[in-house]
């Protein structure tokens, strides 16, 4: 099954050895936000785990917030504000934690960004 939203390696990676107590787990601090996320037909590509940077990164933006939605699931939020990104055709996010890795990566169809419109964009982190 193709997925268009993909945990790291380097995220995994780091969860494994915070586990073992190597290192302390960063925390997720902020959004990537790109438009790298389709190719010349507008077909949404699937982000390989290995992948470590947007393939067209635009912005990076810290959380607005996060919300536990349940027991293995925390929703992050971040809103672009009109200014922003004027003209873009956002079509991939990511969540970066404190080091600055990318730790998930979700591409979607292009969404145009207006300056007169503001844009929030969620994404889940789930266990």
């Amino acid at each position: 099954m193709m997925t268009n939203a993909i945990i790291t390696v380097t995220a995994r990676n780091k969860m494994l050895r915070a586990r073992a107590g190597e290192i302390n787990l960063p925390k997720i601090v902020g959004f990537v936000f790109g438009n790298g996320g389709v190719d010349e037909n507008g077909a949404v590509l699937t982000p390989p785990e290995e992948q470590t940077a947007l393939k067209g990164e635009l912005l990076r933006k810290e959380i607005d917030s996060y919300t536990f939605v349940s027991s293995t699931k925390c929703m992050y939020e971040c809103t672009l504000q009109p200014s922003e990104l004027v003209g873009e055709n956002i079509s991939e996010i990511a969540l970066y934690d404190e080091d600055g890795d990318l730790v998930a990566i979700k591409n979607f169809m292009a969404k145009g960004k207006d300056s007169d419109l503001e844009m929030k964009f969620q994404m889940n982190d789930e266990f």
